[in-house]
């Protein structure tokens, strides 16, 4: 897994009818782009660092995300 800051976590949802989980990664703490990954959540504007497991993703976006009502928290 590569991800680079500003891209997109997520961590797609094991039960139907819940939605995938999703956050923006704010640092990359391993070599070439490699996890773990400093991650805000958007639901909860929580940050923790994560170790992905089989269900996460990286959506590398074609712009940055920007500021959200979570910044500066």
């Amino acid at each position: 897994m590569h991800a680079a800051v500003g891209d997109q976590y997520r961590v797609r949802s094991r039960v139907i009818g819940h939605a995938d989980r999703t956050g923006e990664i704010l640092e990359v703490h391993g070599p070439d782009g490699g996890p773990p990954y400093l991650v805000r959540w958007d639901d909860d504007g929580h940050v923790g660092l994560v170790f992905p497991g089989t269900d996460a993703l990286v959506e590398h976006l074609v712009e940055p995300r920007t500021a959200n009502a979570t910044d500066g928290l």
